[in-house]
């Protein structure tokens, strides 16, 4: 799938990925590769430069080492995909129709917990700024409600008590039934 996309420099954040072609909503973006277990028998290398320290952290506290293009892939506040787990590879998905050249980017908080937060530059109207959170229990309930569907099957069984608790009274007035 990587032909379909490529790394180039970004308006966000230093680098970017960027669509090689069209795609539509629901289309395979990119497969993720999750190969390198990041673990005691298994640390970074120090000689490594800290922008290929980009690491994604699983359920159960797995650890993998993003490669290239997939460490590329900005951060947005109204991002255009997703990642959902299929057949044990996580998948980018096309949240919507993407054109040719534009960047590719996903929330950071879907399917995050616990994140770092830090200044957003997304640009998008939607930016949340000062103190974005790589963690969607930080997110506004409006927008935990509409990510909701796009949270990989991992996340949810695995912080179910904690999306419960946080959904409990707002199940009526969610357009999805996350409880």
């Amino acid at each position: 799938m990587t032909h379909k996309v490529y790394v180039g420099e970004s308006a966000i954040n230093g680098h970017g990925v960027f669509a090689q072609v069209a795609f539509a909503a629901g289309d395979h973006v990119l497969a993720i590769d999750d190969s390198r277990v990041v673990d005691d028998e298994h640390p970074l290398r120090p000689e490594l430069d800290e922008h290929e320290h980009h690491c994604d952290y699983l359920s159960d506290g797995r650890v993998v080492l993003m490669p290239l293009p997939e460490r590329q892939i900005n951060h947005s506040c109204d991002p255009n995909t997703y990642v959902r787990t299929l057949d044990g590879t996580r998948i980018v998905i096309a949240r919507r129709a993407i054109q040719p050249h534009e960047e590719i980017t996903y929330d950071y908080a879907i399917n995050g917990e616990g994140g770092v937060a830090w200044d957003c530059h997304c640009g998008s109207s939607r930016c949340r700024g000062a103190e974005t959170w790589a963690d969607y229990f930080k997110l506004p309930r409006d927008l935990q409600i509409e990510y909701y569907p796009l949270l990989d099957d991992w996340f949810r069984q695995q912080y179910a008590a904690r999306i419960a608790a946080a959904n409990a009274g707002a199940c009526s007035r969610a357009a999805v039934d996350p409880c």
